[in-house]
């Protein structure tokens, strides 16, 4: 399944507004954690890549500010994320995948902001080759990718229901988010995280 399917869920023009505030509320933490992640010891190409990814995460919350017309909440320290890359890409992998969703439901109602998708687009892309990458090689690395996957995803339902938070959504919660986890499981499964 994917991400085009969560395109059958039409949203009213209502919902727009909660959207809008989500991803403000996301790309600040994806900012946030990709600054963290910059700081891991990653392969050289991932750090050449998450320098281009914070820029764009820069960019797109700018836009979101100036949408939305307000900032996000400044945090006070980086987020805490896995030191071993395994685990940090698997992280990284699920929740620009989880971004991906979001931006894929978003540009239904605003077409304009397609350019944040096809972004998204390819930071999922970047990451999934990367899992791939590490589930053909080393069977450790291999071994820590799928344990992490299964305790990220112990986390996803919870994490789902904060950001389908608000009035507006209310009515669409259930079949928005049974619809992004069975996309996200299915693009777990693909990838070899998940047997």
């Amino acid at each position: 399944m994917s991400s085009d399917a969560a395109m059958s869920i039409r949203l009213p023009p209502e919902c727009e507004t909660a959207l809008l505030e989500r991803f403000l509320k996301a790309e600040s933490m994806a900012l946030w954690t990709v600054r963290s992640a910059r700081l891991q010891d990653v392969p050289p190409n991932v750090y050449a890549f998450l320098r281009q990814h914070e820029e764009d995460e820069q960019q797109h919350l700018a836009q979101f500010e100036t949408m939305i017309g307000r900032q996000p909440r400044e945090r006070e320290r980086l987020p805490t994320v896995p030191r071993q890359w395994p685990a940090l890409a698997v992280q990284l992998y699920g929740y620009e995948s989880l971004g991906l969703e979001f931006a894929t439901l978003l540009v239904m109602l605003r077409p304009d902001l397609a350019s944040i998708r096809e972004d998204e687009l390819v930071h999922v892309d970047f990451f999934e080759r990367e899992i791939l990458r590490i589930l053909r090689g080393e069977a450790a690395a291999a071994e820590q990718a799928t344990v992490s996957a299964r305790a990220w995803w112990r986390k996803l339902p919870r994490t789902l229901d904060r950001y389908l938070e608000g009035a507006a959504l209310d009515p669409y919660r259930p079949v928005l988010a049974e619809r992004i986890l069975a996309i996200l499981e299915q693009r777990f499964r693909t990838t070899g995280l998940f047997t």
